[in-house]
């Protein structure tokens, strides 16, 4: 059985309401402009963000996110959900909702009330019926691209008349590789996007989104990093400095910040392991020596660059780093 076939009964007589009253935003959508923020998701792209409101705010346009991967284009839309919640918008915005839906939702299908339905279709219709919606699509060159939609629709005129009036936009992302494979073909859908160019932040720029970000791990594992922000910032700056370009496995492909939070997260897991209500230098440690993200004759650079780095450290923690 196909594992993207999904079986609905609806206690419905109109038949042709079906599409409507099967709700893809609510099934599959997570509304971005009601959600509980720990900390600003995107700290340092305020920039970018306010480029995309501006975008949001121009009569039949939407906005296309586009950059390498794990550089924060999704933390970008959560930035403008952060600030919808805090109500620091233009007043034009107030009125709507930002709802995300992963691609991975939409290429599948649905039965309906005995009727087999394309969930793309379905959201179509559904956008028919909706005003004050902004619609958040990662990976949307998926969308152009019909050999992987695998059905006869225009996702770049589906928006047309709810784009015309003002109720529906749209933000979507994808890669520099994807856009110039896949969306430049599509002059339908250029005509009613404009691109929003978004760079890898700078090591300095990388370290202050660690700074702002390690909150929401604690908050989520409930395990505190209990040293000062001086000492905080020493370590943060330390995975950005050794997770520089150069220094990184090609095929990895993630950028900055991804590429330094995953090493943050890996520390926390490390003392999730270990059952500790604290993440120490240790645990920071071995959650470098255990990357897999940079080369490993960098690795072995880096390792004795933190040991001296951080000898102060290590020694009142009484460590010995050979038996981590």
């Amino acid at each position: 059985m196909n594992e993207n076939l999904e079986i609905i009964e609806l206690d419905t007589k109109k038949k042709d309401d079906n599409k409507i009253k099967y709700s893809i935003l609510d099934t599959y959508g997570e509304n971005l402009s009601k959600k509980e923020y720990i900390t600003n998701p995107a700290i340092g792209r305020d920039k970018e963000i306010e480029q995309t409101i501006e975008i949001l705010l121009t009569p039949e346009k939407s906005a296309l996110l586009v950059g390498k991967a794990g550089i924060g284009k999704t933390a970008i839309v959560e930035g403008i959900g952060y600030r919808m919640v805090n109500g620091t918008i233009p007043n034009a915005l107030k009125p709507y909702e930002l709802i995300k839906v992963n691609i991975s939702s939409l290429l599948g299908e649905t039965v309906v009330d005995g009727h087999t339905e394309n969930r793309l279709q379905l959201l179509v219709d559904e956008l028919k019926t909706k005003k004050n919606i902004i619609l958040f699509i990662d990976e949307v060159h998926l969308l152009v691209n019909r050999n992987t939609t695998n059905m006869n629709i225009d996702f770049a005129n589906m928006l047309k008349p709810g784009l015309d009036r003002g109720d529906i936009k749209m933000i979507g992302a994808t890669t520099d590789e994807e856009y110039e494979a896949y969306i430049l073909r599509d002059r339908a859908f250029l005509r009613r996007f404009l691109r929003v160019d978004v760079l890898e932040p700078t090591v300095e720029e990388c370290t202050q989104i660690l700074m702002g970000t390690y909150p929401k791990y604690e908050k989520r594992t409930g395990i505190k990093i209990n040293y000062t922000d001086f000492i905080k910032e020493k370590i943060f700056r330390f995975i950005v400095e050794m997770t520089d370009e150069y220094k990184r496995v090609y095929e990895i492909g993630n950028r900055y910040p991804d590429i330094a939070l995953t090493i943050l997260m890996s520390a926390f897991s490390m003392a999730l392991f270990e059952n500790a209500t604290e993440v120490k230098l240790k645990h920071f440690y071995r959650a470098i020596c255990r990357t897999k993200a940079i080369y490993e004759d960098s690795k072995v650079k880096e390792i004795a660059r933190f040991k001296e780095e951080f000898a102060d450290l290590i020694k009142e923690e009484n460590l010995d780093l050979n038996q981590i």
